[in-house]
């Protein structure tokens, strides 16, 4: 029988035990506590805690609304282990960071970035130091892991285990990485595969090389752009890696560490293949201490207006390096290859197009591959001083390959050490040559990084600006390294001379890369071409084709035209191309979505240009609603004609916050040029 004071006593011990778990409650909670930073506008906050078996964790949130779940943060070096068994040691007051600059290229001339910063300093098991630098901006996250102290040791990282873990229903508009030594005379990997798109992340196929930056995703009405920024020489280019596809070694690091939750939407930073080296330098990242990471950058909106009109991407990239920038001129340019093939590199038909860059008031002429045969170096000093009478600049084409490839097209291997390349860029110099295009380089490894930013280097010293083709991305240099005008990492508008599928694909593929390859970084497509392309049915019109040469940005814009498709289109075309700008002061999202449309405005000085092109082979009405214009302009308007290959252009009249209805035909498009107030 159960008395009074046996049930007070009960009582007591029940109070006492209750106590006893929210005070244990609340120790736990002091000792793991959720540290926030939180965007200018409020908006967007990160949240960064160390879990109870001391793994450094982070989620995401718009508003009230998780858009990525917990996700984890971490390294491990060669020598030591900070993926697990952290401890946080301090953690930083809140730094409001400010950075303004100007771009000599890109969707704005002036950019400014204001984000607020925290730093948390955690040790490993062993007691060594690692900093995670987060920032939040109001168009997205950015986060760098950093090794404090000095040695004079090279420090070796096996793997980096940061994830982005999205929530169940996550769609991705993203690419697949091709294996290394894979492709056309071992040409692989150069990021010109079609995206997938709008996939579902559980039905994204496994893909053992990885998927590409950048990589675009849609979570409800949010969206995220994922990449990475500032990469120096001490450091690979990196990768997305599904978890599907690391079922072996990263899988059994996690369940050796307690944590195994790898699903389908969960993303992890992958390294380079072996294979992508300079012969003889490293692949994965090594370097002395102190050392720095890339920045890993996440824009985020809830809308695509923030993705399109970001700059994160430059925000967070390295200043200029270089001293003297006045050399560096965007602009636009003529080039036989695209159409004509190898058989336009001689001399004559080299002359003709360096006319019709004068005529067209476009600044370069490319010559391509196999001119130093073909043409030689003497004949090429004639060319480049004949250009120079007309007020063009030559490009020369060069291969990169030392043996990471098999392509047999020339001059190759003239800029593989530094002496080569003083040698050879010396006498450029003294040709009066203005740039260089440097094709097929080997992957992603540290030692390739390296090289990359050699040549732009040693190019800036003798006046030289780079044009990169078969390559990886920009990741940022072309602010870093302005003489950087473009790099191609896109599967252009050459793959549409090839074979009839890419044509047939032009569309769609042109309506995804704005939102994500071209949001940050410069990309050589090569494009507008108004004539017809041997053995190929193009089947964009002519409207689209000359839309796509505001919507896509570059330093300098090869178009595939020829004497002749220039001659066929109507002037006001021509004047239009005669000055369409490859630097713009602003840049602002009208409408769209990936792989469907886009709409763009674009400004160069007082003149507005607006740009529109349909991924479908369905008519689409849209209205274009300039709300950010000061004041009434008038302008031109110049769309698809009656038939595919035919213009219709007339003068229009655009007031603030009235939209103009405009009919774009299926695999068409338009631009408007507004330059005259009223």
């Amino acid at each position: 029988m159960e008395t009074a004071g046996n049930k007070n006593s009960k009582a007591f011990w029940t109070i006492v035990l209750i106590i006893s778990i929210l005070l244990n409650s609340n120790s736990f909670s002091q000792e793991n506590p959720d540290y926030s930073i939180t965007s200018p506008d409020k908006k967007l906050s990160v949240h960064f805690h160390i879990s109870g078996d001391k793994n450094a964790l982070c989620s995401i949130r718009y508003g009230d609304t998780i858009i990525m779940q917990s996700s984890r943060l971490g390294m491990i070096r060669e020598d030591e282990d900070f993926s697990k068994s952290l401890s946080l040691e301090s953690v930083s007051d809140i730094e409001i960071v400010k950075i303004n600059y100007e771009m000599l290229q890109g969707k704005r001339r002036n950019c400014s970035y204001t984000g607020n910063k925290r730093i948390f300093h955690l040790t490993n098991a062993s007691g060594k130091k690692m900093d995670i630098i987060l920032q939040v901006s109001n168009d997205g996250v950015a986060f760098r892991y950093y090794f404090p102290g000095k040695s004079d040791d090279v420090k070796k990282i096996d793997e980096e285990i940061t994830s982005f873990n999205f929530l169940p229903g996550t769609k991705a508009w993203i690419q697949p990485m091709t294996d290394a030594k894979s492709g056309w005379n071992q040409d692989q990997p150069s990021y010109e595969q079609h995206y997938k798109q709008g996939i579902e992340l559980d039905k994204l196929p496994a893909n053992k090389a990885g998927w590409v930056f950048p990589a675009l995703f849609n979570y409800d009405k949010y969206w995220m752009l994922i990449t990475e920024t500032a990469g120096d020489r001490n450091y690979c280019g990196c990768r997305l890696v599904s978890a599907k596809a690391e079922a072996g070694a990263r899988l059994k690091h996690e369940q050796d560490s307690g944590t195994s939750h790898l699903d389908d939407n969960e993303f992890f930073i992958g390294f380079p293949q072996e294979l992508e080296i300079y012969p003889g330098g490293p692949c994965y990242p090594e370097s002395t201490l102190p050392w720095h990471t890339p920045w890993r950058i996440i824009a985020i909106g809830d809308s695509l207006k923030t993705i399109v009109e970001s700059t994160l991407g430059t925000d967070l990239a390295k200043p200029s390096k270089l001293k003297d920038t006045s050399f560096i001129k965007p602009g636009r340019a003529s080039w036989s290859w695209i159409i004509l093939k190898d058989g336009s590199m001689v001399y004559d038909v080299q002359k003709r197009f360096i006319e019709l860059a004068t005529d067209m008031n476009w600044q370069y002429c490319l010559v391509d591959a196999g001119w130093d045969t073909k043409i030689g170096y003497d004949k090429i000093k004639e060319l480049s001083e004949y250009a120079q009478s007309k007020g063009v600049g030559l490009l020369l084409w060069y291969n990169s390959a030392g043996t990471w490839n098999t392509v047999p097209y020339h001059p190759r291997s003239k800029l593989l050490t530094h002496e080569d390349r003083l040698k050879e860029f010396g006498r450029l110099k003294e040709m009066g040559i203005k740039g260089v295009k440097v094709d097929f380089f080997g992957g992603d490894g540290q030692s390739m990084m390296a090289y990359y930013q050699d040549i732009f280097e040693d190019a800036a010293q003798f006046g030289l600006m780079v044009n990169c083709h078969g390559c990886t991305i920009p990741r940022g240099w072309h602010r870093t390294y302005p003489n950087l005008v473009t790099m191609e990492a896109i599967r252009g508008f050459e793959f549409v001379t090839f074979e009839q599928a890419n044509a047939d694909l032009e569309p769609t593929h042109s309506c995804v890369v704005p939102f994500v390859r071209n949001v940050f970084d410069p990309m050589d497509f090569t494009p507008v071409c108004f004539g017809e392309v041997p053995n190929i049915k193009r089947i964009t019109t002519n409207g689209f084709e000359l839309a796509v040469s505001v919507i896509f940005l570059s330093g300098v814009q090869h178009f595939a035209q020829t004497p002749e498709s220039v001659a066929a289109v109507p002037d006001y075309v021509r004047d239009f191309m005669r000055e369409v700008p490859t630097r713009w002061d602003d840049t602002r999202f009208i409408d769209g979505f990936p792989g469907k449309f886009v709409v763009i405005a674009r400004k160069s000085k007082d003149t507005w240009y607006v740009a529109g092109i349909n991924g479908e082979n369905i008519e689409k009405s849209i209205n274009i609603e300039l709300s950010f214009l000061k004041d009434t302009k008038t302008g031109i308007l110049i769309t698809d004609g009656a038939d595919n290959r035919s213009f219709d252009m007339q003068k229009i009249t655009l007031t603030p916050g009235t939209p103009l209805a405009i009919t774009m035909k299926g695999n068409g498009g338009f631009v408007i040029e507004l330059g005259i107030s009223v």
